[in-house]
């Protein structure tokens, strides 16, 4: 997976680019081999006039063949951030997954039964 990393408001470290590969190269192990996956992360520090603090915001784009899939979290500190996105991602993913082998199941019922009628 080819990982394109921004930033807004604020300098990335080598630890938390570091930390950040680490979880999304976690998420491997849930997509096929293809080497045109591409995750286009963003990294933000905001302060919203509601909360108290320093809000940190991840986005992930990851591109896929034939689907783009797309996670966003807030939180206090961008460790949380992360793991959070890493999350939603993990769940997109099985999510996408387990729909395709339904389908496909779903179809080689159909294709049973209409043999069997023969």
């Amino acid at each position: 997976m080819k990982i394109d990393l921004k930033t807004k408001n604020f300098e990335i470290t080598p630890s938390i680019k570091n930390y950040l590969e680490q979880r999304l190269n976690s998420l491997d192990k849930f997509l096929p081999n293809d080497e045109s996956i591409f995750a286009d992360v963003e990294l933000a520090k905001t302060t919203e006039h509601h909360k108290k603090g320093d809000i940190f915001m991840a986005e992930v784009n990851l591109t896929m063949p034939g689907r783009l899939i797309r996670a966003v979290a807030e939180e206090w500190d961008l460790h949380v951030a992360i793991d959070a996105v890493k999350d939603n991602l993990q769940r997109e993913i099985t999510t996408n997954k387990e729909k395709n082998i339904s389908l496909y199941r779903r179809g080689a019922r159909l294709l049973k039964k209409l043999l069997r009628r023969d």
